[in-house]
């Protein structure tokens, strides 16, 4: 009978300086292997304690295993194990508010970083400093803030990994919120505003999680094991000086400090995004399965190629080379054998995704270049022929689907509530397609 992960390593002391909102696959596969990284090339000597951010969570799974366990990242690069050991420690505030309040008594923690995929940053009415706790991330966040304040400690520097645009910005305005409504005084707001530094952040990694019903090959029992893809990619909006504190920096990893995101979200909607939303229409038309199968296709492929190197990266203004190199590495991501992303679920609500992920191309290719991007307005063809021909497989608002079934061309490409302009001038080009 093998034995327990922490049976066979053991758990390493280091200041506790990072308090993690989250516990899944992502934050474990994202920033405790980035801080793994950091603590096994510098000096930085730096613990997580995490925050069980919902009532059920898998706090008692990770102290089952002393919070030891196995990062396996898995590419057409190869395989590469790491096991994390810098989380020390996990509160449950559900179980025990008072453990979670005494974290703002230790002056050694700097950095907050969350990912409340299931309670969010959302503002949630109702929420009272007196619950133990509050039910929103940020009321959690708020009430602990002002016990910090109360002790006249330091503040805080958050990094918060939720999927949402400024994110940052958003969990700041609803602490306030939540601190106005409760009474906290002009002196913590004060404080919020000055001490604390609040990033906007954008993160890019596939996690794949727990592989069920795979031999691993570690020699030892994991129950929270995790996968991901090879390539990572966090961006950071905020001050330099951050990189003093923890050096993301000094030990190669893809993690950028500057002063504006909005390049960086751009270039990943566009070509990442953009890439996938152009290519599933025309594939599942095509009767392929999966983003890998497309890469696996020469026709698909090459299609692919085009939208990205031809008609996307032309319209960005990021340096040239540096946008080849991340539409490189978005090629060699959707060809990941370990990945089984099926284009059905890419499909979902595929209009708006075009908008918003596409068309910007489209049209910025036009107003610079006064000349058609052939092979996205065929996307744009097909995707038009999936809702009509593949109702079975399309995933969308039903009045969206209905419209786009039943209308003609030129009265989907007129309809300003889908795409936010008047899109019959390219009406004719569209029509060549179909």
């Amino acid at each position: 009978m093998e034995m327990k992960i922490n049976e066979m390593i053991k758990p390493v002391k280091r200041t506790e300086r990072v308090i993690q909102f989250g516990e899944g696959g992502f934050l474990r596969g994202f920033v405790d292997w980035f801080l793994q990284k950091v603590n096994d090339a510098s000096d930085f000597d730096g613990n997580v304690v995490v925050v069980q951010p919902i009532e059920r969570g898998m706090c008692d799974m990770l102290e089952d295993q002393d919070c030891l366990y196995t990062h396996v990242i898995r590419g057409v690069e190869g395989v590469e194990k790491t096991v994390v050991n810098v989380i020390s420690r996990c509160v449950n505030p559900y179980a025990d508010f008072e453990a979670y309040l005494k974290l703002a008594e230790n002056p050694d923690f700097r950095f907050i970083v969350s990912n409340t995929t299931e309670s969010g940053i959302s503002y949630r009415e109702g929420d009272l400093p007196t619950d133990m706790p509050p039910v929103s991330f940020p009321a959690k966040v708020a009430v602990l803030m002002k016990k910090r304040f109360d002790l006249g400690l330091n503040g805080f520097i958050f990094l918060p990994c939720e999927l949402i645009d400024k994110n940052g910005a958003k969990l700041k305005e609803i602490v306030l919120k939540y601190a106005s409504e409760w009474g906290y005084g002009a002196d913590f707001a004060k404080w919020v505003e000055e001490e604390n530094i609040f990033c906007n952040t954008l993160v890019d990694r596939i996690n794949t999680g727990y592989p069920r019903g795979e031999d691993m090959g570690l020699g030892y029992v994991d129950n929270l094991v995790n996968t991901s893809e090879y390539f990572h990619l966090w961006v950071i909006e905020g001050p330099k000086a951050i990189l003093n504190e923890v050096p993301f920096d000094k030990v190669g990893l893809n993690i950028i400090v500057c002063d504006n995101l909005q390049m960086y979200r751009t270039r990943k909607v566009r070509i990442l995004n953009g890439a996938h939303t152009s290519l599933v229409p025309y594939a599942l038309l095509s009767g392929l399965e999966t983003v890998k199968d497309c890469l696996d296709d020469e026709v698909m492929s090459t299609h692919l190629k085009k939208c990205i190197f031809d008609e996307i990266i032309p319209t960005l203004d990021l340096p040239k080379e540096e946008l080849i190199d991340y539409a490189n590495s978005v090629v060699t991501r959707f060809a990941n054998p370990y990945i089984k992303h099926y284009l059905t679920s890419i499909a979902l609500n595929s209009v708006s995704k075009f908008k918003v992920r596409v068309l910007p191309s489209i049209l910025e290719y036009i107003k610079r270049y006064n000349k058609m991007p052939d092979t996205l307005i065929f996307s744009l063809a097909c995707l038009i022929r999936f809702y009509k021909e593949k109702t079975e497989l399309v995933n969308d608002d039903a009045e969206v689907s209905a419209f786009m079934r039943d209308k003609s061309v030129d009265e989907i490409l007129a309809n300003t509530a889908f795409w936010d302009t008047d899109l019959t001038f390219i009406a004719s080009e569209v029509k060549k397609y179909l």
